[in-house]
């Protein structure tokens, strides 16, 4: 949705989080540089320490730590009103930095699932999707043969910053799901959606109405 927004009403100034649900802000600012979107001066929040605020500064793009106050957005805006930077130089700078950041995001090839009292490390890409109920993270691996195991993680939010947010997706708030693991997309009533799954149950999982625009961005729907 935010991609769309830009390139529709090509703005001066962008504020964009950092970790937001679906796409994250260096997902946008990949998918614009993809596009060859004309990119607006991006303006970064974050909760990253003091080493990556620093790496925004050399970038020459602004970022508001969390938590931020008005007068801080106010600052913000006022400096990218004087930043005289060329576009071009602009989006190799932007460039620049999603590469770095990336590289400094916690993620791990594998990642570690409790079943039956044992312990089994499981590649990423053979997740098929993970769900929580009562603060119980569940994680169900792609396949016939496919199997089911406890993350130790105590939520959604933090098993997916351990994951490539390329590959997962949060289509719902109970459920982070594997875009290759998607097996069907089932029409359901009112205009929603659910997914049919990759895993031994062919599991259907729901998409909130807030992802839904993401759904048919990702399918061409």
């Amino acid at each position: 949705e935010a991609v769309n927004l830009i390139r529709e009403h090509n703005p001066d100034l962008v504020f964009l989080d950092v970790q937001m649900p679906g796409l994250d802000g260096f997902g946008v600012i990949k998918k614009l540089l993809d596009k060859k979107v004309p990119l607006p001066k991006i303006v970064f929040a974050t909760a990253f320490d003091q080493y990556a605020v620093k790496a925004f500064e050399v970038n020459a793009v602004d970022y508001l730590l969390k938590p931020f106050d008005k007068k801080r957005v106010f600052q913000s805006v006022q400096k990218a009103r004087s930043k005289k930077d060329p576009a071009l130089a602009s989006s190799d700078k932007l460039e620049t930095l999603v590469r770095m950041l990336e590289s400094q995001k916690p993620q791990t090839a594998k990642i570690l699932l409790k079943a039956g009292g044992r312990l089994f490390l499981v590649n990423q890409k053979d997740i098929c999707f993970a769900s929580i109920d009562d603060g119980v993270i569940t994680v169900a691996t792609g396949g016939p043969s496919g199997m089911e195991g406890e993350s130790n993680c105590r939520t959604l939010e933090e098993l997916f910053d351990s994951l490539d947010s390329n590959l997962f997706w949060r289509a719902h708030r109970s459920y982070l799901v594997n875009i290759n693991r998607i097996k069907e997309v089932v029409p359901w009533f009112k205009s929603s959606y659910q997914l049919r799954m990759d895993d031994r149950k062919q599991t259907e999982i729901p998409v909130s109405r807030a992802q839904t625009k993401r759904l048919r961005e990702l399918f061409g729907l």
